[in-house]
């Protein structure tokens, strides 16, 4: 960005959430045109959010409507990352609220991430179709060092939701605690699980515990973006969706309700449905605007 050049307007939303003091806070740049990288990643630090959206114009042949498609880019205080789901959900609640409701498309780097943005009630909420997932097994001696960075012996962990790696635009380590209680006591070594995520290539470690067949609770520890842990993470709901279809933990056709951010007094609720013969996952909350 040249030092004359007018600096775009920086919006704060917060997603997963109706209320502001709830869910993932992202910054929205709706016209990111003039910055570079330097620029976005300053913006991103500045804030301080786990990660922040940055649109500029769509590349040929994304297709979507004219207006309504864009590209995106996600920038943690320290990187850029390939794909971020509550950012996004931001980003569409915040065009919606200029534009309107509807269907938006975003090129990201992870690939094409279609949304659909709906008035419900008076509220907006936003779906968004992640990219084709995969889910891979980890090693036993990467499990180790996870555990041992989170200082969980290995008897805290659920034996139904064995450990993998779960894709849906990015990597997440997938550890279930055996009980609430452990969930609830997150501590762990900074330094030593932000070199094992960089090394294994990992966005976050999506933590989770089942209350119910439909529903978990949910933490994200996310040292490779500057941030302890991440208050309400969408990319990691649609992976985690994709993983427990994988293992045959739910059904083909299922709706889960993910609750996120209550140990940070930031509740979130994050919703994944599954559809029998689409491998792609739908993630969905509500947003809106903090200041």
């Amino acid at each position: 960005m040249t030092t004359n050049a007018p600096r775009p307007e920086v919006l704060r939303y917060t997603a997963f959430s109706s209320t502001p003091d709830g869910g993932n806070p992202a910054g929205v740049v709706l016209d990111a045109t003039a910055l570079d990288d330097s620029d976005m990643l300053a913006i991103a630090a500045d804030l301080g959010y786990s990660e922040s959206a940055f649109l500029t114009a769509p590349p040929k042949g994304l297709g979507g409507q004219e207006g309504r498609a864009y590209r995106i880019r996600y920038f943690s205080p320290k990187a850029e990352v390939p794909f971020c789901g509550h950012a996004t959900i931001a980003t569409a609640v915040a065009l919606a609220e200029r534009i309107g409701a509807g269907e938006l498309v975003f090129a990201t780097r992870a690939g094409t991430v279609p949304v659909e943005v709906a008035e419900e009630g008076g509220t907006l909420r936003a779906t968004l179709t992640s990219v084709e997932p995969h889910v891979e097994e980890i090693a036993d001696a990467d499990l180790d060092e996870a555990l041992a960075a989170l200082g969980w012996p290995d008897a805290d962990l659920d034996p139904a939701f064995p450990p993998h790696i779960a894709f849906a635009g990015a990597r997440h380590l997938v550890l279930a605690a055996a009980t609430r209680a452990r969930l609830a006591d997150l501590a762990y070594d900074f330094a030593r699980l932000e070199a094992l995520m960089h090394r294994l290539d990992l966005t976050t470690i999506q933590l989770v515990w089942r209350e119910s067949a439909t529903i978990f609770h949910v933490r994200d520890p996310f040292p490779v973006g500057g941030v302890v842990e991440d208050p309400a993470t969408g990319a990691a709901a649609a992976a985690f969706g994709a993983y427990a279809r994988e293992l045959g933990l739910v059904p083909e056709d299922a709706v889960l309700t993910l609750h996120q951010g209550e140990d940070l007094g930031r509740p979130g609720e994050l919703t994944v449905t599954l559809s029998a013969g689409e491998p792609r996952v739908r993630v969905s909350g509500t947003g809106t605007r903090i200041s």
